[in-house]
């Protein structure tokens, strides 16, 4: 009996227990049986609404430049039909790592970023390529699926035609996501209200029902580039009707805890949080504005790594997020598995990766320095540079 045999049967108990009695291998149907209710019945309303957590790895653009399979620049996701592999494999190590949600990497990947590289008419191929390799990801190892939209680079808060040919774009992505069984439909990064609600009315009309997750880039001061204050328009977001709100993207952790503490203030559902993988300050609150402490130069985009949090820190701020009731949690650019591993972690769960969590105690350089034999207790003081007598 084929898999789509299985699904085509009536979850009736009697009915189900046949289809199981005929199958050539139950452990399929079973499989088959637990997707279905989990993408039925415990889809991400339900998970929130009961008070659970949902993990969502994000960063799929940085790690996959990172890895060099997206161009610095224009960050456009061609790698979807040139390296397909590329992007199943890192849906894969998010998964491993903790995370809850395949996203589809559809980032930029809409008319007017695919048009500036010269591969616009392959736009529909992208989006689908993208979501059919997400979605896959997600079935296998029981996840939920995220369509997703991004800002534009296009928006006019004066109105105009740009504004017509957003709605056009997201209304194209957002049929593209349903068509593909999308549990839901992410709008990030936007950093003018009024695109985000361009996104979120997209989502409503054209999303069949599917549940939106808004989140916005703060940048300094706290206010959008349409000049809300940034508590005020997520606030106005989740009147507007979008189940989850909140910040990705712009900051980084230190600089994005406090706009979290005020959000959570005044949303009275969901807050979402999932900052970028950066040392951001007070004084340089966005990774755009961090500067490299060598040579007082910008770093962003091509020289961010002396600037990438720590394991620690990036703990660190997933206890604080939770203490918070931060109840959609994630990291943006700059994710790697290992992150969210830590922050998978910190929320109660343990995933296939936790096998690996560190355990330096067996370290020859950092680990318990009185029970290794003398002369690997010099090897380890030559590598600390420790005197020799101490």
């Amino acid at each position: 009996m084929r898999t789509e045999d299985v699904l085509s049967v009536s979850h009736s108990t009697p009915q189900f227990i046949a289809v199981l009695c005929r199958s050539r291998s139950i452990s399929v149907a079973l499989r088959t049986q637990r997707n279905w209710l989990n993408r039925q019945f415990v889809g991400l309303r339900q998970r929130l609404s009961d008070g659970d957590n949902v993990i969502c790895a994000e960063g799929y653009m940085w790690e996959l430049e990172r890895r060099g399979y997206v161009k610095s620049g224009s960050f456009t996701p061609e790698v979807v039909l040139d390296h397909p592999e590329r992007v199943t494999s890192l849906h894969k190590e998010f998964v491993h790592a903790g995370s809850d949600v395949v996203e589809a990497f559809t980032y930029y990947g809409h008319r007017e970023k695919l048009r500036a590289v010269g591969r616009d008419n392959e736009m529909e191929q992208l989006n689908r390529t993208a979501l059919s390799l997400a979605r896959g990801v997600a079935d296998k190892h029981d996840c939920l699926m995220a369509g997703g939209l991004s800002n534009t680079t296009i928006y006019d808060p004066d109105g105009g035609p740009a504004n017509d040919q957003i709605r056009m774009v997201f209304r194209e992505q957002v049929e593209w996501a349903v068509k593909a069984g999308a549990d839901y439909i992410i709008g990030e990064t936007f950093n003018d209200l009024g695109e985000a609600k361009l996104a979120l009315e997209a989502i409503q009309k054209y999303g069949n029902g599917a549940p939106a997750v808004i989140t916005l880039a703060a940048y300094f001061p706290d206010m959008t580039t349409d000049d809300v204050p940034i508590p005020q328009a997520l606030r106005e977001l989740e009147q507007l009707g979008a189940d989850v709100v909140g910040l990705n993207c712009g900051r980084g952790p230190q600089t994005m805890l406090p706009l979290l503490r005020e959000a959570r203030k005044v949303c009275k559902g969901p807050v979402a949080a999932l900052p970028v993988v950066f040392r951001t300050t007070p004084k340089e609150k966005t990774w755009q504005s961090l500067t490299d402490p060598m040579t007082g130069k910008h770093a962003f985009p091509l020289d961010m790594s002396p600037l990438q949090c720590s394991r620690t820190e990036i703990r660190s701020f997933a206890q604080e997020a939770r203490d918070l009731g931060i109840q959609y949690i994630g990291l943006c650019c700059g994710n790697s598995s290992f992150y969210i591993r830590e922050v998978a972690e910190v929320y109660g769960r343990r995933p296939p990766s936790c096998q690996y969590t560190p355990d330096i105690r067996h370290s020859m350089s950092c680990g318990e320095i009185d029970k290794m034999a003398p002369h690997v207790k010099k090897v380890n003081q030559y590598m600390h540079g420790l005197s020799l007598n101490k």
